[in-house]
């Protein structure tokens, strides 16, 4: 029974006001958190192709530890989902995974690596169903004339590129050589895909650009991809006293042209190649002898004087870390993939409404930002949303901690990032 002076009831209105209050914070707590944001990831990671997503698997990993408590937009926390797909080194296999993370999942941001038979068809289909997308690792070129038509109107309206262009990788190549004595002959191998049409192209590519250096380019046209008989363009090299050899080929056809012009007896003095040369499983799964001394262009590396503006980890700390976890030679893509996330994340932050995906749009493309491959603006592009990265040469040599290391020969274009040797001329066993 109740006392008059009601000093029962006041463990009871205590209690009711613990509640209250509990009940309270947590109503804040649900307020304060938002829905799943989405991100989608398309990259190479299997088929010929595969090189180039051989990092993804520790990268995503370490964003999804990172991104653990999610995102804090406007002092709300949204917790992120990334949701992968495989392009299988094809287009069509690219396109139909993208309409599946955007149809499917309805993911808010699409993010896509590696090469044009990656990221352009992923591209096309983000700006048909209205999607942010940020690609890389793709020369900027084959990227943005993908459309032509939306080249020339002034650009696209969701997807946004960082990368370098074929002006950077010819200038580069064009520095390696002109470091040795050679009769200035170029044997080129260019394939019929999106990298092969943009490298050869007759106004944009190299073959005006060597000519202008003062080189004389021997083009045998366009070849396919996985080609098992390169004796017709060896054969075409020997008879022009070819000494230079450029390209941009697939891992497997890197390695079948390289076996069959040392038995054949075609030795050119410098061997540079874009694509399948980039990378430590591939160069040194053709043999140490063959590999030994190729040249290439290099985008990223340990001693890159750059800082990730998400983890706050140096170019070399980065390398170093993937080294460790995974037990393999860094490669270039390790700061590429990393860098798509902190693009991705910075321009959530600052979207002004994450529910509506041209804020996100706008927020890309409002991107003033430090990060582990260098500054990236799309204020600053060659063209509208194409943002550059610095790119600079080198060379596959003998290591100490891998049979093989990639080491930079040549910075003309990019003075801040140092070199570690200097180019020699191919070694043939």
């Amino acid at each position: 029974m109740l006392r008059k002076d009601g000093s029962r009831l006041r463990p009871f209105f205590s209690t009711l006001l613990l509640v209250s209050l509990i009940l309270l914070l947590g109503l804040n707590v649900v307020q304060a958190q938002g829905r799943t944001i989405k991100i989608g990831y398309v990259s190479p990671q299997t088929g010929p192709l595969a090189a180039f997503g051989e990092a993804d698997g520790y990268i995503l990993d370490s964003m999804r530890e990172f991104l653990a408590d999610g995102i804090d937009i406007g002092g709300t926390m949204y917790p992120v989902e990334i949701l992968v797909q495989d392009s299988q080194s094809d287009p069509n296999r690219a396109a139909e995974v993208a309409a599946d993370l955007i149809l499917r999942d309805e993911v808010d941001l699409m993010l896509v690596a590696s090469t044009p038979e990656t990221t352009n068809p992923v591209s096309d289909q983000c700006e048909i169903y209205e999607v942010p997308c940020i690609s890389t690792v793709a020369p900027w070129q084959p990227w943005f004339f993908r459309n032509p038509e939306a080249a020339e109107s002034g650009g696209y309206q969701y997807t946004y590129h960082f990368f370098w262009g074929l002006e950077d990788i010819i200038g580069v190549f064009v520095d390696l050589w002109d470091s040795q004595e050679t009769n200035h002959v170029v044997g080129a191998l260019w394939p019929n895909d999106g990298d092969g049409l943009a490298w050869s192209d007759a106004e944009r590519g190299f073959p005006p650009a060597l000519e202008a250096a003062g080189y004389t380019v021997i083009d045998p046209g366009r070849y396919e991809n996985l080609k098992d008989d390169f004796s017709a363009e060896i054969a075409m090299f020997m008879e022009n006293d070819v000494q230079i050899v450029t390209g941009v080929m697939i891992p497997p056809d890197l390695g079948t042209f390289l076996t069959q012009a040392s038995q054949q007896g075609f030795h050119p003095l410098m061997f540079t190649v874009g694509k399948a040369a980039l990378f430590p499983s591939v160069v040194q799964s053709i043999s140490d002898d063959l590999g030994a001394n190729l040249t290439t262009e290099i985008w990223w590396t340990p001693s890159h004087p750059f800082t990730s503006s998400l983890t706050g980890q140096t170019a070399e700390e980065l390398a170093t870390a993937y080294t460790e976890s995974t037990e393999s030679q860094w490669t270039q893509p390790v700061g590429f993939a990393h860098a798509l996330f902190e693009v991705a994340v910075d321009s959530l932050q600052r979207a002004e409404d994450i529910e509506d995906p041209d804020s996100i749009t706008a927020a890309i493309a409002a991107t003033d930002l430090d990060k582990i491959v260098g500054h990236i603006s799309w204020a600053d592009g060659p063209v509208p949303n194409v943002a550059k990265t610095p790119l600079v040469g080198g060379q596959w040599q003998t290591g100490e901690d891998w049979p093989l290391e990639l080491v930079i020969t040549s910075n003309s274009l990019f003075g801040d990032i140092p070199v570690g040797g200097e180019t020699a001329l191919k070694v043939w066993e």
